[in-house]
């Protein structure tokens, strides 16, 4: 809304640079998310509304989270909204890819929200079923699929897969392309609600990964980056660099909250939407498969609950101490802070690596 005002006054064009919005952008998601984490916080303190981080069949994490329990959950709001504002104020709104992520940011949101509350306000329950969340997750996935298939229909790289470092080998997909984009949409979302286990752990990657995918989709967003670095050029989509941008500093003000010992959780309702969110700038920026890279520690931590479940149904052993995969570490007697430390340090690797790969 700001920048549609402010671009149209001629002495205020600085306004029109990406670059310069995306540091407002980050900015003011920042300052919102330190502002309304510390009120959103105090309020559920008040209401007496936590986690009960006991509700778990292992009884060594019942022992390790006990400390926990009773923290403030739903955080996710903070970041959601601290987004969405900033996003109003210094994106162009008007930008179909903008759309599409304000409208995966509020459904994920939503859906998040839901589970969080039935954990909440039910003894003993778990939020929605696993089918229940797999159902509006696909559902947003086809939805977010088809539309972006026949958008990108016109043009050459529209269903093309870009693989990494290799610059000449593209394999179209065609019609198929609408469950790959469902694919990562479901994937990533549950990947990044899976990361969220540790304090700071889930939203320290993902800033990390919002970071990378600000600088790509600045360079595929303008001609002469896109050409230089031989990937594909996506008209429109440099306005996803202050989207990303935003997500990066209401990330950031989350963070002061989550890091350990954690103020407040994210739950559902943030991770959920985080990874929605990052799975769709690399759709976008037809870097689908460079986010497996980006998103590394994610993909693990997921690899390790479906290696563990599939390992255990066909042999009844577990491969790691316990899964996801940073639990695995805690049950070897690594501390938190250590745990979330190291896989940040891997995870901002692994963006530079994709970066250089690019």
């Amino acid at each position: 809304m700001l920048y549609n005002w402010f671009s149209s006054i001629n002495s205020l064009e600085i306004f029109k640079y990406i670059s310069f919005r995306s540091c407002l952008a980050a900015f003011t998601a920042f300052l919102i998310s330190i502002i309304f984490g510390y009120l959103f916080i105090k309020k559920l303190r008040t209401l007496k509304v936590g986690e009960d981080t006991t509700k778990t069949d292992s009884e060594e994490l019942k022992r390790m989270h006990f400390d926990k329990k009773n923290t403030p959950t739903m955080g996710g709001i903070v970041v959601n909204v601290s987004i969405l504002v900033s996003v109003l104020f210094w994106c162009n709104i008007y930008n179909e890819y903008v759309l599409l992520l304000m409208f995966t940011l509020i459904w994920f949101g939503v859906l998040g929200f839901m589970d969080d509350y039935i954990k909440l306000t039910q003894k003993n329950a778990a939020g929605l079923s696993d089918v229940s969340k797999l159902l509006f997750q696909s559902a947003l996935g086809l939805i977010l699929g088809l539309v972006l298939y026949f958008h990108f229909s016109k043009f050459t790289w529209g269903t093309q897969l870009v693989i990494p470092f290799v610059k000449d080998f593209r394999p179209d997909v065609g019609p198929f392309y609408i469950l790959v984009v469902a694919f990562f949409i479901v994937g990533m979302s549950n990947a990044v609600n899976l990361t969220d286990g540790l304090d700071g752990l889930a939203i320290g990657c993902s800033i990390i990964a919002g970071i990378a995918f600000t600088a790509i989709a600045y360079a595929s967003g303008r001609v002469d980056f896109s050409n230089y670095l031989r990937i594909p050029y996506v008209p429109g989509s440099g306005e996803l660099s202050v989207f990303c941008a935003a997500l990066v500093g209401g990330s950031l003000g989350f963070l002061w909250y989550n890091c350990f010992p954690a103020q407040i959780f994210m739950g559902d309702t943030g991770s959920l939407t985080l990874g929605g969110m990052l799975g769709l700038v690399a759709i976008i920026v037809k870097q689908e498969l460079l986010m497996v890279i980006i998103g590394g520690i994610f993909v693990a931590e997921a690899g390790s609950v479906l290696v563990q479940k599939f390992f255990y149904k066909m042999t009844k052993r577990r491969v790691f101490r316990c899964a996801p995969l940073h639990h695995h570490f805690q049950f070897k007697g690594w501390p938190e802070t250590k745990i979330t430390l190291r896989f940040c340090i891997i995870a901002a690797m692994l963006a530079v690596f994709s970066l250089i790969l690019l």
